[in-house]
């Protein structure tokens, strides 16, 4: 039985090449959970996130060998869950799903917002777009692609890209703006 408590990444790569399962759960425990939070970006309900990182897995340690050691292991790992979550979207038809919205007449306040706003608050509101517009803005805003490269991705065009993009942030500068009346109500009602 291998000890592969010690064992480098690149070890560790090896390893699982081989189908070793010991190094593939420690491969597992080591990068499931920023996998899932890659996932849960895309995917709203935590279960099918998770049932998404889990194939995405599945999928990593069956092409694991394609891994030529040139660059990040972690970039690799990360774009083959972006493409899964991608691909379970496609299948699931939600990329297309629009809502309309109102026009943001006022800009917030991001410095008021800065202290109250925390990260996990602004997730929550990412989280809160719809399936179309949050998956542009993820790819776009996050992983750092192109509104070319997202097309291609999609199957979409670069306009819709762009439409997209530009929809999901005005929906977000909303919902900055209800926080920030809500902040300020609250101020307001403690006086």
């Amino acid at each position: 039985m291998l000890n592969i408590v010690q064992t480098s990444e690149e070890e560790l790569i090896k390893q699982c090449v081989r189908n070793k399962s010991q190094a593939q759960r420690q491969m597992f425990d080591k990068y499931s959970s920023s996998m899932f939070g890659i996932c849960l970006r895309y995917i709203k309900e935590p279960a099918q996130a998770e049932e998404v990182m889990i194939i995405g897995f599945t999928k990593l340690f069956e092409k694991i060998g394609q891994f030529r050691f040139e660059g990040s292991f972690e970039g690799w790992m990360k774009r083959l869950m972006v493409n899964e979550a991608l691909s379970y979207l496609r299948k699931n038809k939600y990329m297309y799903l629009e809502v309309d919205i109102e026009t943001v007449h006022k800009e917030p306040n991001y410095s008021k917002l800065d202290d109250q706003l925390q990260v996990d608050d602004l997730m929550k509101l990412i989280q809160g777009l719809p399936v179309g517009y949050r998956t542009v803005f993820n790819l776009f805003a996050i992983e750092g692609y192109s509104h070319k490269e997202i097309a291609e991705k999609l199957e979409i065009s670069e306009n819709t890209s762009k439409s997209q993009l530009s929809r999901a942030r005005m929906l977000l500068q909303k919902q900055l703006l209800e926080s920030e009346n809500n902040l300020n109500s609250k101020v307001s009602s403690h006086e």
